[in-house]
């Protein structure tokens, strides 16, 4: 009965640590992801998604080396790529093989030396300690079933001083179409800030990305 008891609390604890089952519903299957990447690709989300306005805001610089946690299908790459320039290095990381392949591509077709990529786990995106400069984690914080495990592993990754930059939904009714935001974000931006603040980051900035939508956190490594 003990051993039983012990093997319930282990269930209930790993359980309990997989805060993202409702965002991360839609990611199972690689027929699922085929129909994200769709969106994820879009050519018209520059215009929503501003990611000029993004890299000002997070202070890239060129030279740097900038980390894409959750890459998808390297929407952001390009970007990155360009403004950290010939002597910067992008590292695009994500957990799904077929993902990291269209970034693969999509950094080929548009001929981006700079750019090598990571596999990570749900708990690490193995990126080389003290090796970063910038983490960008845009769109998928919501989507870390273990997030304390992945902010002491960006943490580690961080060079002394570096940033960890958070675009998130707000959990909003208009945040996402149909009202998703409000089964989809696991926590709105107040509680998102103490969760990381918790764990040996501290706000430098905030402000309002996408208008009811979307915003960015700035944090810089303890």
């Amino acid at each position: 009965m003990f051993a039983g008891l012990l093997l319930a609390g282990f269930l209930n604890a790993t359980l309990a640590a997989q805060v993202a089952g409702p965002a991360n519903a839609g990611y199972r299957t690689e027929q699922q992801r085929k129909g994200v990447a769709g969106g994820l690709g879009d050519p018209a989300r520059d215009e929503k998604q501003k990611p000029g306005d993004l890299i000002r805001a997070m202070g890239l610089q060129a030279g740097m080396t900038v980390a894409d946690v959750g890459t998808g299908i390297g929407y952001m790459l390009p970007f990155l790529s360009r403004r950290v320039g010939a002597d910067g290095h992008v590292i695009a990381e994500d957990i799904f093989d077929d993902f990291l392949a269209s970034a693969k591509q999509r950094a080929e077709n548009q001929k981006l030396p700079n750019v090598t990529f990571v596999k990570g786990t749900e708990t690490d995106p193995n990126l080389p300690a003290e090796g970063v400069d910038i983490v960008l984690a845009l769109d998928v914080y919501h989507h870390f079933d273990y997030p304390e495990k992945m902010l002491a592993a960006i943490h580690q990754s961080l060079k002394p001083g570096g940033k960890l930059v958070i675009v998130e939904y707000y959990k909003r009714q208009e945040a996402m179409p149909e009202g998703r935001a409000l089964t989809h974000i696991r926590l709105d931006m107040p509680d998102v800030i103490k969760e990381i603040e918790a764990n040996r980051f501290h706000l430098i900035a905030e402000q309002e990305h996408v208008p009811d939508s979307q915003y960015v956190l700035i944090l810089r490594k303890n």
